[in-house]
């Protein structure tokens, strides 16, 4: 009995980590996110080349506090994270840390959708989140 309820002790306690909320950082309430290209219903080809374009907030890279800045996300083929956390590092949530504002991807045929998510410098979206509007490509065989 002792391990079960040890057991389920120690899985509530990953499972409240995981959410744990840290200190946001305010934006700009004039920023924008959006995508220079792809255009949302393109057709590409791969490489497939995302270019990020930001107004009323600068850029600058991960673990440099700076107001009014941040750095770039691009979430694909999922929901945005929780805005109280910082963003996942994984296939779906490709971060760009060192200020990048494109990059290049190879994506399997077929739909895809990309939204990017503005981080602060300890990669939690910002407070109210920056995200831009999320978009659907085709990449074509």
């Amino acid at each position: 009995m002792l391990l079960v309820l040890f057991g389920s002790f120690v899985f509530a306690g990953a499972v409240h980590a995981e959410h744990h909320e840290v200190a946001r950082t305010a934006r700009s309430a004039d920023a924008q996110l959006y995508f220079i290209s792809p255009e949302a219903g393109a057709t590409v080809q791969n490489p497939v080349v995302v270019r990020f374009g930001l107004s009323g907030m600068g850029v600058a890279p991960a673990g440099v506090p700076s107001p009014n800045t941040g750095h770039h996300h691009l979430v694909i083929d999922a929901e945005l994270p929780p805005s109280g956390v910082p963003v996942p590092a994984d296939a779906n949530h490709v971060h760009f840390g060192k200020g990048q504002t494109e990059t290049s991807l190879e994506l399997a045929p077929g739909k895809h959708t990309l939204q990017l998510l503005l981080g602060d410098h300890g990669h939690v979206p910002h407070d109210p989140p920056l995200a831009s509007e999320r978009i659907t490509i085709t990449v074509a065989d």
